[in-house]
């Protein structure tokens, strides 16, 4: 039997090497671009599965390697060991190489055959999640969604410069990022149009709610969230 998606890893150019990236292409072929930031814990199997889902909704899904530099295609579990040293990683980042290879991506993305001529938006979870933010705000992109994204709170001196439309998730028993904080990114985007700066809260659940293969996943959450953002990127990628 055929695998209705076609996935492979490929190399972009950028600065100071060149950095992979996991590809996952519809069935139709082509479609909308969508840039899928990972978590701490690398472009691991889940990371794959989540591209998969919105591969066969109908994107071009490219998950680029954002440790290439330290740690090229790490794959990372779940348990305390990995986590903490997902966090080393992170850590270890340098916010304008990052930037840089964020920005990169985008422009690879935009330039694949199977979506030339297509929008393009970014979608990120946690660690991934800011970089969405800061995708949407210092790069050129049609629309952007972010998962209990941890720290955004704590840039949003960028929010001025976010043209876009932009989704926020977060769960409403955070240990990462306390409501306060969820308040702050609410108030920052106040006075936007209906459908261009969406909050949403979900009641009595924990950070990584999205994740399956950890034990905070949330089914009825995971479920309303990914709805909306299908729902979202359709109307703002696909029109």
């Amino acid at each position: 039997m055929v695998e209705p998606i076609e996935t492979m890893w490929i190399t972009l150019p950028a600065t100071g090497g060149t950095m992979d990236a996991h590809l996952t292409v519809p069935p139709t072929g082509r479609g909308p671009g969508l840039l899928l930031l990972q978590e701490i814990f690398g472009v691991n199997s889940h990371i794959r599965a989540v591209a998969a889902q919105y591969a066969l909704a109908g994107f071009v899904v490219m998950a680029p390697d954002l440790f290439w530099r330290h740690a090229p295609r790490i794959e990372l579990g779940y348990g305390d060991a990995d986590r903490q040293h997902g966090m080393t990683l992170a850590r270890g980042l340098k916010p304008e190489l990052t930037m840089m290879d964020l920005r990169a991506s985008v422009e690879a993305l935009r330039g694949l055959p199977q979506c030339q001529g297509q929008r393009v938006g970014a979608l990120g979870y946690c660690m991934g999640g800011r970089m969405a933010f800061m995708t949407a705000a210092l790069a050129e992109i049609d629309a952007a969604v972010a998962y209990y994204g941890g720290g955004i709170h704590d840039q949003l001196h960028l929010a001025s410069g976010i043209g876009c439309p932009i989704q926020f998730h977060y769960a409403g028993a955070d240990d990462h990022i306390p409501l306060e904080a969820v308040e702050r990114v609410r108030q920052a985007f106040a006075g936007r149009g209906p459908g261009q700066a969406d909050v949403h809260v979900y009641p009595g659940t924990a950070h990584g709610f999205n994740c399956w293969a950890r034990g905070s996943w949330h089914l009825g959450a995971a479920l309303q969230a990914q709805a909306r953002t299908l729902a979202f990127l359709g109307r703002h990628l696909v029109g």
